[in-house]
């Protein structure tokens, strides 16, 4: 359990420090990111299934209709995922990006109970509603929306939705997701070329190596996450899966001097308070009951 434990550990830090890793390439257009970290790790990715000799697996799950048009799916919405989180990387907006990573178990509740017909406990209710007031609160102390929080939440959980439906390995799936999406992104990066604009030959050399690296970057730590799952209990899986939003916080506010006023206090102490209550909840249902002696 040792081993899982840090393997959990080492994603949820490389996805908490995420943010500094991007701003590498703040002054390069968010889709154009996209394409290039799509590409890399659809060729990581690739490496470590040439290397486990487990293309063949990836390659008769996809001959399922079912599988693959989920999977196709998926990647639409990994794919947006990752866009909206680049884009309020290198737009100031980490603490919105970060709310939405906090309040996205709770959309997945709400999402059970919408799409599969989960019935809810008394203290999933209560995560939710502070879930709702927390988005409500903000988006009157902001004046708008929170319309990055809204969607990273709503693509990652449904995301998930769709893992459950899907019973292959996350980095089978991942094959599959990245394969879907290589087509669109050949044809962009191609378009990008003949127009000028591709940035791995006009930017700085340091922002091609961000560029370059960022297939291991986005690799490595769902490696060290499938790896610790297997190891690890789900319900401490759960807690430790919000270090990475914290960490992402942290940076927010004090590496990158996102602004944190007393409302936008209000509203995170709501979504942490239903997390809170979300957690120990979940933490009791897994608990065996006690027997008279």
């Amino acid at each position: 359990m040792r081993r899982g434990l840090s393997f959990i550990l080492a994603s949820q830090v490389m996805w908490g420090v995420s943010p500094a890793f991007w701003r590498g390439v703040a002054a390069i257009p968010a889709a154009d990111v996209l394409a290039h970290r799509i590409f890399w790790t659809f060729l990581a990715v690739s490496v470590v299934h040439l290397a486990r000799r487990s293309w063949r697996e990836v390659r008769e799950a996809a001959r399922s209709p079912r599988i693959l048009g989920l999977e196709a799916l998926a990647g639409v919405l990994l794919g947006s995922n990752w866009l909206v989180w680049l884009w309020a990387v290198n737009n100031e907006r980490v603490l919105e990006g970060s709310l939405g990573y906090f309040i996205t178990p709770l959309v997945s509740i709400l999402l059970g109970v919408l799409v599969l017909g989960e019935r809810l406990r008394r203290g999933q209710w209560l995560a939710v509603s502070l879930g709702v007031a927390s988005v409500v609160w903000l988006t009157i102390d902001m004046g708008r929306l929170p319309w990055v929080s809204l969607c990273l939440a709503a693509t990652f959980g449904t995301y998930g939705l769709i893992k459950k439906k899907v019973d292959m390995p996350p980095l089978d799936m991942l094959a599959v997701e990245l394969s879907v999406m290589l087509p669109v992104t050949l044809a962009f990066l191609a378009f990008r070329t003949a127009g000028g604009h591709e940035v791995l030959m006009s930017g700085t050399p340091v922002e091609a190596l961000i560029l370059v690296a960022s297939g291991a970057f986005t690799a490595i730590p769902l490696l060290f996450f499938a790896g610790g799952v297997r190891r690890v209990p789900l319900a401490v899986v759960g807690v430790l899966q919000y270090l990475s939003p914290s960490i992402n916080f942290l940076l927010g506010v004090l590496a990158f001097g996102e602004a944190f006023g007393t409302g936008r206090l209000v509203g995170f102490v709501l979504a942490w308070t239903g997390l809170a209550i979300f957690t120990v909840d979940g933490i009791r249902s897994t608990r065996p009951p006690l027997r008279r002696a």
